[in-house]
């Protein structure tokens, strides 16, 4: 751990809300690598985060956490922390697969950094707004309902798999009110510039439920330090 460091490491595991380039690598219309982005960032380049500047997991960490995409995470930067996409699980744990390689070879007490490291997920915006709202497969066959208990379940095997390889410090965000983000408005509000109630009700029925899987969870591995809502 470097001086001054409060954890050996932070990992971060989301959707476009916390991604930090890797959509660059990704064949996808949906990027975030030209101008305007990132004009109100370091060098004022677009780096490939959804935002003109700083994303809140920039405030948290004091150094940017590298894309796991990326050339930059690799070797010995793989041990401060990396930010996967949460949906790719397999890359996720082939990651810190390959933290417990690096330990097994002498570079590292990697399972020490795994289980001291911070580990926060963030979902469910993009699944809703980028795929339910607008996937007439999805919102035609699901109600609202149905489709959070899919995630919800997503979620508790995801917390699983964190914690078989380790992980015992975790923490996850819960839905912003979905009907207020300008794109929604601008997609579901029909003209109108006020908040879409029935995404907002909808964000609000998928909290309640996280927070209760979560407090099941915590039962479940008494051991789990904290699984915090944020």
């Amino acid at each position: 751990m470097v001086k001054g460091q409060l954890v050996p490491a932070m990992f971060i595991f989301g959707d476009s809300i916390v991604d930090v380039g890797n959509n660059n690598d990704l064949v996808t219309l949906i990027k975030a690598n030209f101008p305007p982005y990132g004009r109100d960032f370091a060098h004022h380049e677009p780096t490939g985060r959804f935002c003109n500047g700083k994303l809140a997991i920039d405030i948290i960490v004091t150094d940017h956490q590298p894309a796991y995409m990326s050339d930059k995470a690799n070797g010995e930067m793989l041990l401060i922390g990396a930010e996967p996409i949460l949906h790719q699980l397999l890359p996720v744990i082939i990651m810190l697969q390959q933290l417990y390689t690096v330990a097994i070879t002498g570079k590292s007490n990697a399972s020490s950094i795994i289980s001291n490291g911070i580990h926060l997920i963030s979902f469910g915006s993009s699944d809703f707004l980028q795929n339910y709202y607008i996937n007439p497969l999805l919102f035609t066959s699901y109600t609202p309902n149905m489709f959070s208990d899919i995630l919800i379940e997503s979620y508790d095997n995801f917390i699983q798999n964190l914690y078989e390889l380790g992980a015992r410090r975790i923490g996850v965000t819960t839905l912003p009110p979905l009907g207020c983000l300008p794109a929604a408005i601008t997609a579901f509000g029909h003209g109108s510039n006020q908040c879409v109630s029935r995404l907002n009700n909808n964000a609000i029925s998928f909290n309640n439920k996280l927070n209760h899987r979560s407090q099941r969870l915590k039962r479940r591995f008494s051991n789990l330090s904290c699984l915090r809502h944020l």
